[in-house]
This record gives structure tokens, C-alpha cells and sequence, in this order.
């Protein structure tokens, strides 16, 4: 079939592409620029380096420019939630609102069947005929997280040939295949902020407000630059002195309606561990949730990237749901996204609230 495959320039899109075109499928490299702005990302070099890969595999590639679509659909709703106070994840609205909607909607105006993606993750339909989205094979590299808010048709369209593989296993395949990347280092963070200076990138867009540290008891202990810099369970860049006993100070609260930051010591205050939150704004892959309005479901749950999956039991109303977790969870974030599992499938995702 033809396939259209969202390549980065990275080892992982590589060898999807690879692994593709070895098995017969008529396929085409996409290399997605969202972001258009000079000395940003590495945007240049990552085209480059697909360019040569898909002359080493012997596909056509294309480049096609998403930084619009970017700036209305994930972008701006980034800076609203720093706006509010909070700490989005931009990598799982993309998948969302870009690869598997605008680059997807390309592929299919190009004649292919399906969109491939280097993402560690697994797709399945089922005796109930729906698509299922499955943990990888490489637990270390499992990346459903980042996809836990794709629909039911946008996962029917998807596969992702790497779900079977290990991360040192694809850059074997990569190097005997002649792969020119297959020691390139993978990306992380944010790309449109790259190697810059976050608080740099983030007061440029968004005026900051400093105010006063405070600790639980009211006292002021520093000043803050302004609360979107800072995210609960952070300790560094506080510029606060050690006291007392000397240990670390954490984020623990921000006070936004007095914009002050409050701050404890000890890595295990209580005050950064909770045992039930709340999250707003789930998507469920399926369709539809997987309880019944006033029913509990026992599940898993990850609130970042790697996290070892949670014991938690959720109840959902509407597109809210109510987490009670079966062991305290450390600085779960309002704006992060959290996951839910069930056995080896990524059931979806919520925006935490609490």
C-alpha cells in the first residue's frame, strides 16, 4: 500500500521508513516544519539529514510547512495555559492537532492508505472493530503517552512499524541498512524553544510579573520572576539560601490571585505529594469513556513522559474525571496530560486540573 511516513531526520522515522519500503509498501517521506523562525529548532540540518536518508532508501520526500496550523492549534493554547498559571505538554496536542490531522489529511490527498509515524507505540483493531493503541515493546521508550488524545479515526489511519523493536535494536538496523543517522543523538525538550534560554523565550511573548517567595506559613524567603516560569516540585532556580536544616526549598503552590510562589523544604514535604487530583477535557481512544457515569474503573495512570505506570481508580463525568491514587503521586501539575492504561492499551488522556 502506499504509506506516507512523518519524518524527523531522527533514527526512530528512519528506519520506520526503512522497515516500510523493505517490506514492498510504496512509500513517501514528509519532513514537517512548524515553526518559522531563524536560528530556531534545528529544522535545517533535520531536512538535511532525511533528504540523505531517503536517497540511502530509495524513496521520494517531500518538505511541507504546518507553522500556521502550529501557531493557531498548539501554540497559542500553549501561552493561554502559562497565561493561567500552568504547565502544558505542546508534543501531545501536535499529535493531535498536527501529525495525525494535518499532516494525515496530506497523506491522504497524496493516495495513502496509511500515515506511519517512528513513534514506540502499537495499533490493533479488534474483534469489537475498533482501533486499539498499545505500550511498546521497549517499556524505556514507550511513547502512547505522547499520543494518549488521538481519536478513534485518526488511530485507523496510523501505524507505527517500530512497536516491536528496541531502542539499541533500531539503531542496529539503521547502521547495517547504511542509515546515515544511526548515531544521531535523540531530540529533547520543546523544539520551537530549542537551545534557548526558557524563560528568555517565554518573556517574549508573554509579559512577566515578578512577586515574593513565600514559604507555607506566609513568610517572604526570595522574589520570583514571574509564576509561568516555575512548576511544582521544582527546586532549581529558586535563588533561595539554605535554613534551617539546610535542605533544598521546592515549589509546593502558586498563589496566582496574590501571584505569590510558595515554597517548602525537603524533597519529600507533604505538601508536594496528593492522593486524588482531577482532570478536565478527556479523550477517550475508543469513542467514548470506559465506565458508566457514576461508575469506578481500576486502571493505570501516567502523568509524564517515562513515569512508571500508577495504580489509580477513576470516575468520569462528562469529559471530568476524578482520580483517587492508590499510592500518594509527587507534584502531579495542573496543564500536564495525564495517561490511562488498561493491561497493554493506552485507554487515553486528560488535562490535569488538581
Amino acid at each position: 500500500m502506499r504509506i506516507v511516513v512523518g519524518m524527523s531526520g531522527g533514527v526512530d522515522s528512519s528506519v520506520a521508513a526503512y522497515l516500510l519500503k523493505k517490506q514492498g509498501h510504496d512509500v513517501i517521506g514528509v519532513f514537517m516544519n512548524n515553526w518559522e523562525e531563524d536560528g530556531v529548532c534545528t529544522s535545517e540540518q533535520d531536512f538535511a539529514d532525511v533528504r540523505a536518508v531517503c536517497d540511502v532508501i530509495g524513496i521520494p520526500y517531500y518538505s511541507v510547512s504546518f507553522a500556521k496550523q502550529y501557531m493557531d492549534r498548539v501554540f497559542s493554547h500553549f501561552l493561554e495555559e502559562y497565561r493561567r498559571g500552568r504547565t502544558p505538554n505542546p508534543d501531545v496536542m501536535c499529535n493531535r492537532e498536527i501529525k495525525f490531522a494535518s499532516l494525515l489529511e496530506l497523506a491522504l490527498s497524496l493516495g495513502a492508505e496509511k500515515l506511519a509515524t517512528g513513534h514506540f507505540a502499537g495499533v490493533e483493531k479488534r474483534g469489537d472493530g475498533k482501533y486499539h493503541l498499545l505500550r511498546a515493546k521497549d517499556e524505556n521508550k514507550d511513547q502512547t503517552y505522547f499520543l494518549c488524545t488521538v481519536t478513534q479515526q485518526q488511530l485507523s489511519k496510523a501505524m507505527f512499524p517500530l512497536t516491536g523493536f528496541t531502542k539499541p535494536e533500531i539503531r542496529k538496523i539503521a547502521e547495517e541498512a547504511g542509515i546515515p543517522v544511526y548515531q544521531k543523538k535523540d531530540s529533547t525538550g520543546i523544539c520551537f524553544i530549542g537551545e534557548r534560554n526558557f524563560k528568555k523565550f517565554l518573556s517574549t511573548y508573554l509579559p512577566a510579573q515578578p512577586g515574593d517567595i513565600c514559604t507555607v506559613e506566609g513568610e517572604k524567603v526570595g522574589r520570583h520572576d514571574g509564576l509561568m516560569y516555575y512548576t511544582l516540585g521544582q527546586r532549581r532556580g529558586l535563588g533561595i539560601g539554605g535554613r534551617g536544616n539546610c535542605e533544598r526549598w521546592f515549589v509546593v503552590k502558586k498563589d496566582l490571585e496574590n501571584n505569590r510562589l510558595i515554597v517548602s523544604q525537603g524533597a519529600d514535604s507533604e505538601l508536594l505529594f496528593t492522593k486524588e487530583g482531577k482532570a478536565e477535557d478527556a479523550g477517550w481512544i475508543s469513542g467514548g469513556p470506559p465506565v458508566k457515569p457514576g461508575e469506578e474503573l481500576i486502571c493505570k495512570a501516567r502523568f509524564r513522559h517515562r513515569q512508571p505506570l500508577q495504580d489509580v481508580r477513576i470516575r468520569v463525568d462528562g469529559t471530568n474525571v476524578h482520580m483517587d491514587y492508590a499510592v500518594p503521586q509527587r507534584a502531579v501539575t495542573p496543564g500536564q496530560v495525564v495517561a490511562f492504561y488498561k493491561d497493554d492499551e493506552c485507554l487515553g488522556g486528560a488535562v490535569v486540573t488538581e
